[in-house]
């Protein structure tokens, strides 16, 4: 089954090791969330850029998140 893209961006998670680990929790993945995870990787990295933006850097670091 194709996965949709999240408001016509590129997806930022791999599905099948995302429902790999819900499975291993012994849950179910509905069709909405993998989209909706990718859109929340998408604003970490935004806001991560601005963080290392405003600290006069090119390099996003772990402390960024």
């Amino acid at each position: 089954m194709a996965t949709k893209k999240p408001s016509g961006k590129e997806m930022l998670i791999v599905g099948s090791k995302v429902r790999a680990l819900i499975k291993s929790r012994k849950c179910m993945t509905s069709s909405e969330f993998l989209p909706a995870l990718s859109k929340v990787v998408s604003g970490l990295v935004e806001k991560a850029a601005e963080r290392a933006k405003a600290n006069k850097r090119s390099t996003l670091r772990a402390r960024d998140l």
